[in-house]
């Protein structure tokens, strides 16, 4: 994707200024005069050409999206503080683009508040609040979404209700976060495209690799959901099995009915336990981003 190429780049011109320094401390400080000279060359230009492009009545409001949602290009113009949207809208896109995995648990996320020293404030609404699997979540999607829309935001925190007055609340950092879930999974290997996502079957849990972990697709509909192909209960393989309609519920509900055990799990509900709802799959943040399927996935996962 083109945000990567952005970090590999950036990645690749900070080695090459540490190999400079080989050539001692002058050496180091002209090849960071070049490369702020190239940097500064590049952003005339752009802001140049952002200026043609105002002046002959192109940039209009649908130009400017098409330039803020390609990646390369925002993520140029934010180097160069040429970008149109303020931080605000664009923590507020970035939300925007993973409600589809949230919603489709039954959660969402509000933005609450920006503040002045770039804290950024949400709150996890519906499954997402409180669920096992919030830790992840918050990781693999929403905090990543939201550092690459806004690179200057210097932390994200979680507002939960105080026990005692829900109309007050504190804060958890994304970090204290991430302890609480550290047996069960540890920093994002990150996003990988989902293969051959075209030959999905509706109403199976379908299997796939993904970076290098087996992984289990469901489709209900023209919805996708995600998760470790491995039951909590017999720690057998959960893809192959059919999905089945609740008993009573409304249409559209979806159980996987594990092939090991027996056990049932609802699909739309974060793959809870039906049988016993300590027993949980474990759901992995699944987007669609420009009509690629991407599964985020766990650098490291317990056995």
């Amino acid at each position: 994707m083109s945000g990567d190429v952005i970090r590999s780049s950036g990645a690749r011109i900070e080695a090459l200024l540490t190999a400079s320094s080989a050539g001692g401390a002058v050496a180091r400080e002209r090849a960071e005069e070049l490369v702020r000279t190239v940097v500064e060359l590049y952003g005339a230009g752009l802001e140049r050409a952002m200026e043609v492009l105002h002046e002959a009545g192109r940039l209009d409001a649908a130009a400017l999206d098409a330039l803020a949602a390609d990646e390369l290009v925002a993520g140029l113009l934010l180097i160069h503080g040429l970008h149109p949207y303020d931080v605000r809208t664009r923590v507020a896109r970035a939300l925007d683009s993973v409600r589809p995995y949230l919603g489709s648990h039954g959660g969402d996320v509000e933005l609450v508040e920006i503040t002045d020293d770039g804290v950024v404030r949400l709150r996890l609404t519906g499954s997402c609040d409180g669920c096992a699997s919030s830790a992840a979540t918050l990781e693999l999607a929403v905090d990543g979404a939201v550092r690459d829309a806004a690179p200057e935001v210097c932390d994200i925190e979680v507002v939960v209700p105080a026990p005692a007055a829900k109309s007050a609340g504190a804060t958890i950092p994304v970090s204290s976060l991430m302890v609480r879930t550290a047996a069960r999974t540890a920093a994002p290997a990150g996003w990988h495209v989902l293969a051959s996502a075209d030959r999905l079957v509706e109403g199976r849990a379908d299997s796939r690799v993904v970076g290098d972990l087996p992984v289990a697709v469901c489709t209900v509909g023209t919805e996708l959901f995600a998760f470790r192909d491995r039951c909590p209960s017999c720690a057998s393989a959960i893809s192959g099995a059919a999905l089945q309609r609740r008993a009573g519920a409304a249409a559209g509900s979806a159980v996987l009915r594990c092939p090991g055990c027996g056990h049932h799990f609802d699909v739309r509900r974060a793959g809870v336990g039906i049988d016993d709802p300590t027993e949980t799959l474990d759901p992995l943040p699944l987007l669609v981003r420009e009509g690629v399927v991407q599964v985020a996935v766990p650098g490291q996962v317990p056995a």
